[in-house]
């Protein structure tokens, strides 16, 4: 049987079933779990139990981060042509008798779209170009001399608004390929990148701990950190009438909804889990974030945060009296937030978006192609030139389904990606301009506070 093959039927394999698979005898198994009792140095991936403390990771020991938890979605993202040979590389240590996917892999979608993209961009070659590290520089140093003059000059209301820019840029262009593993094949590069996260106001591990969970579920009902991290303030989530989440002020949700998220800078700068480098959306998705990788990288994340507070809030203070400095800095971070969080809100919530991906495995039990999923929870929006304001990120379709691919090559394999898409049905939801997919998400928005898409038409039936 081929390795892809095997991979897919051993999907739904427990117990003695999945120690079979492994062509070794139950009893040679040094345990059997369930997931919630991994511990730290331990993932499991289709079942599969496997040491990660004593395996070099040739994209380095981010992968550590997510000790203790079945991280088969995870792994299959970010590998997509990786086989069982790879992991045999990995010390196998038991099977968690209690593993079961909402996704499938290998579905003739899936195949496809790989093999034709890998055609335009081949395996290897899928890291950032000279053109990606030329604009990363660029908008590195935009933020070092844009710093370097707000704590030696001052702040004023001008810099203020290109600081905040500036900080927007490093999080769309610089770290966000580093902490994908993208940039570069060099784990060092992708490292020093990634940083570009804690010189913005967040902290690498804490955004890997939500994003790459974000990408492995993306409006996933119970799994997606990011579907309900604006709750209770604003519902991403297209909840059913009378739910519990629903509040009287959701109605107007589409009025104040800028205005919340130009609080974003704000509540990340100031947010306690930076103390136990803990998550809380992730953990709330039922990821286990207790493990030795993560304690040790909380005395960074800390003192990181201690130098950008000085640097972007304390300084202004040296300069002004306590309301023009207060103005300035909060200036600062509304301006990034506005950048950052309007353009990501764009790539999940807009009019005709499947918000709840994984309805016909919870109604039939068949897992639902995670390729599938993927497209028809994204959508794309202009070409190269948004490309190169948002770090690619216009191109989400395309991110979501390659994610350690550079941001550098979305816009080239788009049109292939747009064709299979048509040729197998899936649905491809694509703005020529910004404002076409801003004003689908301000829609999608208001529909979701009132709950127009639960309301009965007498007229139809339904």
């Amino acid at each position: 049987m081929a390795p892809e093959a095997e991979l897919r039927n051993r999907f739904l394999l427990k117990g003695k079933e999945a120690a079979a698979a492994l062509n070794e005898p139950e009893t040679t198994k040094s345990r059997i779990c369930k997931t919630h009792e991994l511990e730290g140095h331990e993932v499991a991936i289709e079942g599969i139990i496997y040491d990660i403390t004593s395996f070099y990771h040739p994209g380095g020991d981010s992968i550590r981060i997510f000790g203790g938890n079945d991280v088969t979605v995870q792994y299959k993202m970010i590998h997509p042509f990786h086989s069982s040979k790879q992991l045999e590389k990995m010390k196998k240590l038991g099977i968690v008798e209690d593993y079961k996917t909402d996704y499938q892999f290998g579905t003739p979608f899936e195949r496809e779209i790989k093999k034709e993209v890998y055609k335009i961009v081949p395996k290897g070659n899928d890291y950032g170009t000279w053109g990606y590290f030329i604009r990363a520089t660029f908008y590195i140093l935009l933020l070092a001399v844009c710093e370097f003059i707000w704590v030696r000059d001052g702040s004023s209301v001008p810099l203020a608004i290109v600081l905040g820019i500036s900080q927007a840029f490093i999080g769309l262009n610089v770290q966000h390929d580093g902490n994908h593993g993208a940039a570069s094949k060099k784990p060092w590069v992708n490292d020093f990148l990634g940083f570009g996260a804690d010189f913005i106001g967040g902290s690498k591990w804490l955004w890997m701990e939500q994003h790459w969970t974000h990408h492995a579920y993306t409006n996933h009902h119970m799994m997606d950190p990011d579907s309900f991290s604006a709750e209770p303030m604003l519902l991403f989530n297209d909840y059913p009438l009378g739910h519990p989440a629903r509040k009287w002020y959701h109605s107007f949700q589409a009025f104040f909804f800028l205005p919340a998220l130009s609080f974003y800078w704000l509540s990340s700068v100031f947010n306690a889990q930076i103390l136990d480098l803990k998550h809380r959306g992730a953990e709330f998705t039922g990821m286990k974030l207790e493990n030795d990788f993560i304690s040790s990288r909380k005395k960074y994340a800390i003192a990181i945060r201690a130098f950008y507070i000085y640097m972007n809030v304390i300084s202004p203070f040296q300069h002004h009296g306590p309301f023009t400095a207060i103005f300035h800095f909060m200036l600062m971070g509304v301006s990034e937030s506005l950048v950052l969080s309007t353009l990501f809100s764009l790539s999940h919530n807009f009019e005709g978006s499947n918000r709840d991906p994984t309805t016909d495995f919870r109604v039939t039990g068949e897992p639902v192609c995670w390729f599938k999923s993927q497209v028809e929870t994204s959508s794309t929006y202009g070409s190269h030139m948004s490309g190169w304001l948002t770090g690619g990120l216009n191109f989400q379709i395309e991110h979501h389904l390659f994610p350690r691919m550079s941001s550098a090559w979305y816009p080239y394999i788009a049109p292939k990606v747009r064709e299979i898409c048509e040729k197998h049905g899936v649905q491809y939801a694509y703005y020529p301009w910004i404002h076409q997919n801003l004003i689908s998400t301000f829609a999608y928005i208001h529909q979701a506070g009132i709950g127009s898409n639960w309301e009965l038409d007498p007229l139809s039936g339904n």
